[in-house]
């Protein structure tokens, strides 16, 4: 293993990767900018291009995409009260307060460099975590894996929403997809209700594209709100190191908090943002100077927002299990590429594995250099309607679609899932448990069918004699996902999430 850090070190310095990483960053800024547009529709729409360029160069720049876009939304979130992403929704309660103030470009460089602490932190923390936990992973069998993998069910369901029966149908509906074509192990068609193209089971790409990006665009054209917005001006003076200083206990604390949540699968950016907002808010002094332009409360949001980033990848390349939406769509790529995350990733892949961690902790050089840079040139973009993009966007997902297999099924697949995602949103039914079920779904039945063919169809007695590790987690799964219920309502209570509504 540490063989592998040090070859991935020597293959992560490469030009064309960080030229890959740069134009990545500075599309994802671009896109979160945009009011309407979402680090996930970038993402889902740009990646069928990495899968033109090698993994190492290829996989950064959709990391580029990611880094970039959350800091992105916090632009337009701190200019015009409109959040680019739903990650900014916490900056909007102080960043706008700032700009009215005239002090915009002190809230845009809090937000920057609080985001680059947030995210190299977090990444140095899962380039040293992800070594030791790759070792505990690979010693699992099918049995530990299939309870892993069941437990990560129950959590995303449990964190999806207020009504866990929604997320628990969505998974169903997802697991359900996930059996279509041929079973893994049986080797016997199902599902496909005669249509041959079925029978190698639903294409991923195009039901990414289709469930995340096609909804964002509908409702785009259903924004009425952009002819409201006035010209974005980056006003007042620059932020100062004192101010900075004064900060850093927050921004160490909401990192913190931001990184925790990032490791667990389907929690995200939004409750990273609110709870380190809500914790600097119930930390400071002068909490009643929250809300009406506070730059704690602009890094408390940014650092912790940003701080998921990194750690989403250990649950992702350790056990095949995304962390939230945007890591689904990296699994996408990672699959397409011919690297299927899992415990057996280290033991084939691992230099390619530390290759791209360690180009996704010296992106964040980068990242400072381009966010520093290209603040005033971001602000303008804020005003630019929305629907004047669209028609290219939609090019792009419906080219993306096809290129990757070159089958017009693919399009249609694309119509479909764009169509009940829409239905989905209109429905207020959250899709994240709908990908995750059938991303893990495959796994999950060949690992649980290894399980069964080892216990000789006894698995209770199996269980209970052999295999205490996969016991365990099977009773801890219902606990978990009834503890993180109660703390995700919970978490909704407080006043600033109240001003979502």
């Amino acid at each position: 293993m540490i063989e592998a850090f040090f070859t991935g070190l020597g293959m992560a310095m490469r030009v064309d990767t960080f030229i890959m990483v740069s134009i990545g960053l500075f599309s994802g800024m671009l896109i979160g900018a945009l009011p309407g547009f979402t680090t996930l529709m970038a993402m889902a729409i740009l990646l069928p291009v990495s899968f033109f360029l090698e993994p190492i160069v290829g996989i950064p720049f959709l990391l580029g995409i990611y880094k970039g876009g959350i800091f992105g939304g916090s632009i337009p979130a701190i200019l015009v009260s409109m959040p680019g992403t739903g990650a900014a929704i916490a900056t909007t309660f102080d960043g706008y307060k700032l700009t009215q103030k005239g002090q915009s470009r002190k809230a845009l460089d809090m937000a920057l460099f609080s985001s680059i602490f947030g995210d190299t932190s977090s990444d140095i923390f899962t380039l040293l975590m992800i070594f030791p936990i790759a070792l505990i992973v690979m010693q699992f069998g099918p049995p530990e894996l299939a309870a892993i993998l069941f437990l990560s069910l129950v959590i995303i369901a449990a964190t999806a929403g207020r009504n866990p029966l929604k997320g628990l149908l969505m998974m169903a509906i997802g697991l359900w997809f996930s059996m279509i074509g041929t079973d893994p192990i049986g080797g016997v068609e199902r599902f496909t209700f005669g249509i041959f193209e079925l029978k190698s089971g639903i294409p991923l790409l195009p039901m990414l594209i289709g469930v995340f990006a096609l909804p964002e665009i509908v409702s785009v054209f259903g924004d009425r709100s952009s002819h409201l917005r006035g010209a974005a001006k980056v006003l007042g003076e620059r932020l100062k190191l004192a101010e900075f200083k004064q900060s850093f206990r927050t921004i160490c604390r909401s990192t913190m908090i931001g990184t925790g949540i990032g490791v667990i699968p389907g929690l995200g950016q939004v409750v990273a943002a609110m709870m380190g907002y809500t914790a600097a808010r119930n930390a400071s002094p002068t909490p009643e100077k929250f809300g009406k332009g506070e730059l704690e409360g602009v890094a408390a949001a940014e650092a912790a927002n940003n701080a998921v980033n990194g750690p989403t990848m250990v649950p992702l390349l350790t056990l095949g299990i995304p962390g939230d939406n945007v890591t689904a769509i990296l699994l996408g790529a990672f699959i397409a590429q011919g690297l299927r995350p899992g415990p057996e990733l280290f033991e084939s892949q691992g230099s390619v594995v530390f290759a791209i961690l360690i180009v996704m902790v010296l992106a964040n050089i980068l990242f400072l250099a381009i966010g520093y840079l290209s603040i005033p040139f971001f602000a303008r973009i804020v005003t630019i309607k929305s629907s004047l993009l669209i028609p290219m966007v939609i090019m792009f997902a419906v080219a993306g679609s096809y290129v990757f297999r070159s089958d017009v099924f693919d399009i249609l697949m694309l119509a479909f899932f764009g169509i009940l995602g829409v239905i989905a949103r209109a429905a207020r039914f959250d899709v994240m448990p709908l990908v995750m079920g059938f991303i893990l779904g495959e796994p999950l039945e060949y690992a649980f069918g290894q399980t069964m063919a080892m216990a000789d169809g006894n698995f209770l007695t199996f269980a209970l004699t052999e295999r205490h590790g996969m016991l365990a987690i099977l009773i801890a799964t219902p606990l978990i996902g009834y503890w993180l219920w109660r703390r995700m309502n919970k978490a909704s209570k407080p006043s600033p999430v109240d001003q979502l509504s």
